[in-house]
């Protein structure tokens, strides 16, 4: 197999530096609603703000005290996803077998076509640089682990090939931490057993792995620190729930704002998977307190529906199982057990 990871530079950083070039080289970060002093988390940030240890998933806040003088944006969403279906329709025309891994990247499996790898890598940056003015990073390899590993590499704008005969030289010299799927968690764990780059996670036996992990993710670690994996590319993913959530500017302990909030919630989820024609059966609750614990509550109908007037019932009647002595930071919901319309519901 010949798979290509292409991984976009900073996303969101860079096209706000297309419409705002005044922003190029600059410290960047988006996130939240442009408030650093706010609640919210970094999105993402550019190169220039990274360099003072910005990265995405911290709170704005953190990031501010760690660049005071960069420049913060917020997430224009709307915008990010005209630009990736933009790029993804240029990926479209290389070939019909791509992955989505995500608003900014993507995995293409190219086995099928006689130009080489690396001249298709390069017509790919080229396309995307001419259409776009945007960057992106490629990796080839034999699998979708190692492409993305490889993707990673050499940023921005590289592009990488790994091969099987590179993993003793090129992977196992790397943290763990550049494995896919391997958290902060899984790394304090192996760093607990004295593991820190993956050629040292190549060299514990399986059955020690699966000791300490379990079956299924010490299986995992086996092959992936030795680059295995046969995982397909999923050309097409049914979504498994769709749901949305809002932290509040300030904890709150009005439940008329709280309940108008959750029902304006369940209006926008209700619009999201009617536009993607599915029904649910199940709603859950999201309630996280001033304290940052947090709680679920969830019900299931009977029946599938997309009826707003049903789910948002349903969402109230979740909500009641909640107990408001403390204030609340976030609230949020879910729908799940989602079925296609017309699949004889």
């Amino acid at each position: 197999m010949r798979i290509l990871h292409i991984d976009m530079d900073a996303f969101f950083a860079s096209v706000e530096e297309l419409r705002r070039p005044e922003f190029i080289g600059k410290p960047v970060v988006i996130g939240g609603n442009g408030d650093p002093i706010k609640r919210g988390v970094v999105s993402t940030a550019s190169y220039e703000a990274r360099k003072f240890g910005v990265h995405s998933a911290m709170p704005l806040r953190t990031a501010h005290k760690l660049c005071p003088d960069a420049v913060f944006l917020p997430v224009d969403y709307e915008e990010y996803s005209r630009m990736s279906e933009k790029i993804k329709d240029i990926l479209r025309e290389f070939t019909t077998i791509i992955e989505e891994a995500g608003i900014d990247e993507a995995f293409l499996d190219i086995s099928e076509i006689d130009t080489s790898s690396e001249e298709i890598a390069k017509e790919i940056k080229k396309r995307i640089k001419d259409e776009t003015r945007l960057t992106c990073s490629i990796g080839i390899a034999p699998n979708k682990l190692l492409a993305k590993i490889a993707s990673d590499m050499q940023k921005p704008n590289g592009l990488t090939v790994i091969t099987k005969g590179d993993i003793e030289s090129r992977i196992w010299p790397l943290p763990v931490r550049k494995i896919w799927g391997v958290g902060p968690k899984t790394e304090a764990c192996l760093k607990d057993m004295g593991i820190r780059t993956i050629g040292e996670l190549a060299s514990l036996p399986l059955d020690k792995l699966t000791e300490r992990f379990g079956e299924s993710s010490g299986d995992y670690l086996y092959n992936a620190s030795r680059g295995v994996d046969e995982s397909p590319l999923i050309t097409h993913r049914e979504p498994k729930s769709s749901g949305r959530e809002t932290t509040f500017e300030k904890d709150v302990d009005d439940l008329q704002v709280i309940t108008e909030t959750l029902a304006e919630l369940t209006s926008e989820v209700v619009d999201d998977i009617k536009e993607e024609g599915y029904k649910c059966r199940t709603v859950t609750v999201k309630v996280r307190f001033s304290d940052f614990e947090t709680h679920t509550k969830a019900k299931t109908l009977y029946k599938p529906t997309d009826s707003l007037k049903k789910l948002r019932k349903t969402a109230f009647e979740c909500l009641k199982g909640f107990e408001f002595k403390k204030k609340v930071r976030l609230i949020g919901v879910r729908v799940s057990k989602l079925e296609k319309v017309g699949n004889g519901n």
